[in-house]
């Protein structure tokens, strides 16, 4: 389980996060929600180890990661897919999937099960990152953190600008991480996404942790989309 316990961290002298609490179970699809600048890319980056916290703890199944430097975090089993996708454009495919391996290690098994995943990436293995379209990026941004073999997913807006057939291949992908026991914190905006792939919903408002509800309890039309995210 990722646990965050009373986080607090920022931009230099702006803070963003405030004594913030969240935690991630294996096997579920936690969607953190809130409207835009209320702190969600922040604390996915606050895990990472990108951002120095001001207070509080960041834990992975008991063991406090706090201070670890960024470049660590990943050796832990988490992977990041940041919004933006924040490739290796110059590289190929192949070179940033063997990044992705490098982190912790894993070798030619685990680049075989990822690139099953994603047949096209096997088709355009020596094309360089900035020559794919957007989706293939995004295919290649989240195969390059799932080469981790992470115990811990951490998806920023991975549909954002996506077509309807690529939207489908990232949730079919998180549905199977999620059945491998994976814990998957999801920063999506699409309310139809969060409702239908969600098990729970952490709700953010201005860097502040707020009600935490079980997405069976929410609807379209509910008062709590209303009052945190503006829909």
């Amino acid at each position: 389980m990722l646990k965050l316990a009373g986080v607090g961290a920022g931009y230099g002298p702006v803070q963003v996060l405030y004594d913030f609490d969240l935690e991630a179970r294996a096997g579920e699809v936690l969607c953190l929600l809130g409207r835009n600048g209320a702190g969600k890319t922040t604390t996915l980056k606050a895990i990472m180890g990108l951002l120095p916290l001001s207070g509080g703890k960041v834990m992975l199944n008991g063991a406090d990661f706090t201070a670890l430097p960024a470049h660590e975090v990943p050796k832990r089993g988490i992977g990041y897919v940041p919004q933006g996708r924040r490739l290796f454009s110059e590289l190929t495919v192949s070179e940033n999937i063997e990044i992705g391996l490098m982190a912790r290690g894993n070798g030619r098994a685990t680049r075989a099960r990822v690139l099953e995943m994603f047949p096209r990436l096997s088709e355009r293995l020596d094309q360089r990152a900035e020559t794919l379209s957007g989706g293939e990026q995004q295919m290649l941004a989240t195969a390059r953190a799932l080469c981790l073999e992470p115990s811990v997913l951490l998806l920023d807006e991975p549909t954002e600008g996506l077509q309807p057939s690529m939207i489908q291949l990232i949730r079919e992908t998180v549905e199977a991480m999620r059945a491998q026991g994976v814990a998957i914190v999801l920063v999506e905006q699409r309310i139809e996404a969060v409702l239908t792939l969600s098990d729970r919903v952490a709700f953010i408002e201005n860097g502040h942790s707020r009600e935490v509800v079980d997405t069976s309890d929410l609807t379209a039309a509910s008062p709590l989309l209303k009052k945190y995210v503006g829909v």
